[in-house]
């Protein structure tokens, strides 16, 4: 049986690159470049150069720490638009090499090229994975690192390895099959995507901190110390064992949007015209995909970083930006009522997705009162008709009036 071919292209500094593009004149020439909230304000870095984090700056890290830890840093905007526009770009790249892309996030794309071996005259995977590096990069100006190997899990790690900062010269690096227990062996369990700050303290007190320590025990005595259902996983895990395919974003089971604030939120009514912006371009999104959803949830995270969520499941499918947003509305009351407080982020999911009737589904002539979010005949034909106007015009040049100024 003919082994899998996995690929992991991963953006390097994907947003500080998009800024540099933007503005070569300024972000282009400051290698101590972050991405995120001002200076001057409370905001958090989105991204930042490899220059500036070997200061110890990271994604996430509140601006004014960022400061203190690298005074000589620069600030820079990046419009979201353009980040969308680039991430398109790259996967649009990808796909001349393979029809089965995965957008993992905005700036990370699974490739699956099993079976392609006689298309690329047999050439090693590695060696593919260095033209398309070449390809994204000529064609887009955004440099990737790739990983590559016989399932995601392992590319995942190998595209780690083949960042700048690891001094890889190629940014590729290529897993062969069977050399996945010898590459596993020389990680650290907190390299191990699933094993977080508050895993790895419940290992370390088992005396386990790298792979290779968790290797020399039983599955059984780690579902002794872990239960059923997490010892397997990470038997299993350290072992390189992971079958998830590579799937088209169609085969998606959600899709989301959210938003870094460059400083914080705290009124209601600047989290509302945020939530409808990125409610809006979702619900675009999902009839572009020919997709309706049933379940919305909202996620906030606080200034103290807390990170709250709620959702609600419709009775019937959706795909107009009323009622999704509508139900959103309600979710994020609901989460500010609970505890208010300045938000550094939100964001918009929309799941259990489904294929779209030919006929936009069953819509109701009007709402009912056990269900004042369901989409009726006139959401139906106005979703449409702006669809086709931005389309033909540009996206967002009609949208709702209280998101006007906030465009970007």
């Amino acid at each position: 049986m003919a082994h899998r071919r996995i690929l992991l292209a991963d953006a390097d500094a994907f947003y500080v690159a998009v800024a540099r593009l933007i503005d070569p004149d300024r972000a282009g020439k400051e290698p101590l470049l972050v991405v995120g909230g001002s200076a001057e304000g409370r905001g958090v870095v989105t991204s930042a150069s490899y220059e500036t984090r070997a200061f110890g700056v990271r994604s996430g890290m509140p601006m004014a720490q960022a400061l203190r830890l690298c005074p000589q840093l620069v600030c820079a905007p990046v419009s979201g638009r353009a980040c969308r526009e680039k991430s398109r770009a790259i996967r649009t790249v990808l796909e001349r090499f393979t029809p089965v892309v995965e957008p993992a996030s905005i700036d990370e794309f699974y490739l699956d090229l099993t079976g392609t071996d006689e298309l690329y005259t047999g050439e090693s995977l590695a060696v593919t994975a260095g033209h398309i590096r070449d390809a994204v990069i000529t064609e887009t100006g955004i440099a990737v690192s790739i990983g590559g190997g016989t399932s995601k899990f392992i590319a995942k790690l190998a595209a780690k390895q083949a960042k700048p900062h690891r001094d890889c010269a190629t940014g590729v690096k290529v897993i062969p099959p069977g050399a996945e227990a010898a590459f596993l062996a020389e990680r650290e369990l907190s390299d191990i995507p699933g094993i977080g700050p508050r895993f790895q303290e419940r290992l370390a007190q088992r005396g386990l901190h790298s792979v290779r320590d968790a290797l020399e025990l039983e599955e059984g005595t780690l579902i002794s110390w872990l239960g059923d259902r997490t010892g397997q996983w990470l038997h299993r895990r350290l072992r390189g064992i992971d079958s998830a395919p590579v799937m088209s974003h169609i085969g998606a089971k959600s899709m989301s949007h959210e938003e870094t604030f460059a400083a914080d939120l705290h009124e209601d009514a600047d989290l509302e015209r945020e939530l409808i912006r990125l409610a809006t371009r979702l619900a675009a999104d999902l009839r572009s995909k020919n997709r309706q959803a049933r379940t919305v949830s909202v996620k906030l995270r606080d200034a103290d970083f807390v990170t709250r969520q709620a959702s609600h499941s419709l009775k019937r499918p959706v795909d107009s930006d009323r009622p999704i947003t509508n139900v959103a509305r309600q979710l994020l009351h609901k989460l500010r009522a609970a505890r208010r407080t300045g938000a550094r982020l939100l964001g918009v999911a929309l799941s259990n997705l489904s294929e779209r009737q030919a006929s936009g589904g069953q819509l109701h002539l009007f709402e009912s009162r056990e269900e004042p979010a369901a989409e009726v005949e006139r959401d139906h034909q106005l979703a449409r008709a702006v669809d086709e106007i931005n389309t033909r015009f540009g996206r967002e040049r009609i949208v709702p009036g209280s998101i006007v100024d906030q465009l970007d």
